[in-house]
C-alpha cells in the first residue's frame, strides 16, 4: 500500500510539474504532435506503397512473343526454360497460341472480328506468346534480359522504364520522410530533456533535501519519468485524431483509390489501431526518453559536487 501512496503521490507531482512549466510543456507537446503526425503519414504511406507495389507485382506480366515459325517442341523448351528463372512465380508462365489470341480478339468486337476472320491457322499474322509474372518487381529488369537470352524469343514486353521509375519514386519519398521523422524525434527528445531540466532546477532543494536523507535515485527519478510519459501521451492525442479519423475519413471520401483504379489504399479496418498504438507507444517513449536522459545526468552532477564537498 506504501508503494502504491508514493507512485501515486509521484503521479501527482509529475502533473504539478506539466503545468508549472506551462510554456516549455507546451513546446514539447507541440514539437511531440508535429513529430508524430509526420510519423503517421510515413506509416500510412509506406503500408499504401507497399500494398501498391504488391499490387503491381500481382498484375504485372511480361509478354514473351515467339518467332514466327516457331514448332511445338520449341514452344515446349522455352516454356520450361521461363519456369526455370529465379524470379518467375511458380505456377507463373501461360502459353497463349496465336490461334487463342485470335479467337479472343474476334470476340472483343465485330470490328476485330471481320478483320481476323479472313485469316487461316497457316496464314495467322499474329505470334504465339508466353505471360510470365515474376515474384520481385525490383528484378524486373534482370529477368527481362534473362529472357532475350531464350532462342526463339522475338519481343519481350513488360512497360519498361515506367513500372521501376514510379516504384523509385515512391522509395524516395518514404526515406526522406523517415529521415525528417528521426530528425525531428532527436529534436523532440532535446525539447522534452530541456523541460525536465528546468523542472528540476526550480524543484533543485527539494531533491536535495531528498537525497541528503537517503532518498534512492530511483525514487528521485519517478516524478519527472512520469512527466516525460505524460507530455509524450498528451502530444500522441492530436496525430491519433488526425491520421487515424482522418485517414478514414479520406479512404471514403476517395472510394478507396488514388487518383486511379490502380493505385488502391489499404483499407482503415486493417491499420488504424495499430497506427493509433504505435502513436501513443513512440510519444510515450520519446517523453520518458527525453525526462531519464535528464535527470540521469542532473545526478551524476549532483554527486561529483557532493563529492568535492567532502
Amino acid at each position: 500500500m506504501k508503494a502504491f501512496r508514493i507512485l501515486e503521490n509521484n503521479i501527482k507531482e509529475s502533473f504539478k510539474g506539466v503545468f508549472r512549466n506551462f510554456s516549455l510543456s507546451l513546446a514539447s507537446i507541440s514539437c511531440i504532435t508535429i513529430t508524430l503526425i509526420l510519423v503517421g503519414f510515413s506509416i500510412l504511406l509506406s503500408c499504401n506503397v507497399n500494398n501498391f507495389t504488391t499490387e503491381i507485382e500481382k498484375d504485372m506480366t511480361i509478354v514473351v512473343f515467339l518467332e514466327r515459325g516457331v514448332t511445338e517442341t520449341e514452344i515446349e523448351s522455352i516454356g520450361v526454360r521461363l519456369k526455370s528463372l529465379p524470379n518467375v512465380k511458380e505456377d507463373g508462365v501461360t502459353f497463349n497460341s496465336k490461334e487463342s489470341v485470335k479467337n479472343d480478339m474476334q470476340k472483343e468486337s465485330e470490328i476485330f472480328n471481320s478483320i481476323m476472320a479472313q485469316y487461316t491457322k497457316e496464314t495467322n499474322p499474329l505470334q504465339d506468346t508466353y505471360l510470365v509474372k515474376v515474384d520481385d518487381l525490383a528484378d524486373i529488369t534482370e529477368t527481362v534480359n534473362e529472357i532475350k537470352k531464350i532462342d526463339k524469343v522475338d519481343i519481350v514486353k513488360y512497360g519498361e522504364g515506367s513500372v521501376e521509375e514510379l516504384v523509385k519514386i515512391f522509395d524516395v519519398v518514404k526515406n526522406v520522410t523517415y529521415v525528417v521523422v528521426i530528425a525531428l524525434i532527436i529534436v523532440t527528445a532535446f525539447l522534452i530533456s530541456n523541460t525536465i531540466k528546468i523542472t528540476i532546477q526550480s524543484r533543485r532543494r527539494e531533491i536535495e533535501i531528498r537525497r541528503l536523507v537517503g532518498a534512492s535515485n530511483t525514487f528521485i527519478r519517478q516524478p519527472f519519468f512520469f512527466e516525460g510519459i505524460i507530455l509524450g501521451f498528451m502530444g500522441s492525442i492530436i496525430p491519433v485524431l488526425i491520421c487515424c479519423y482522418g485517414y478514414s475519413y479520406l479512404y471514403k471520401r476517395l472510394g478507396g483509390q488514388l487518383f486511379t483504379a490502380i493505385i488502391k489504399l489499404v483499407k482503415p479496418s486493417t491499420i488504424i489501431y495499430t497506427l493509433m498504438l504505435i502513436l501513443v507507444a513512440v510519444g510515450v517513449v520519446v517523453g520518458a526518453f527525453g525526462s531519464f536522459k535528464a535527470v540521469r545526468k542532473y545526478l551524476k552532477i549532483w554527486w561529483r559536487r557532493y563529492l568535492n564537498l567532502y
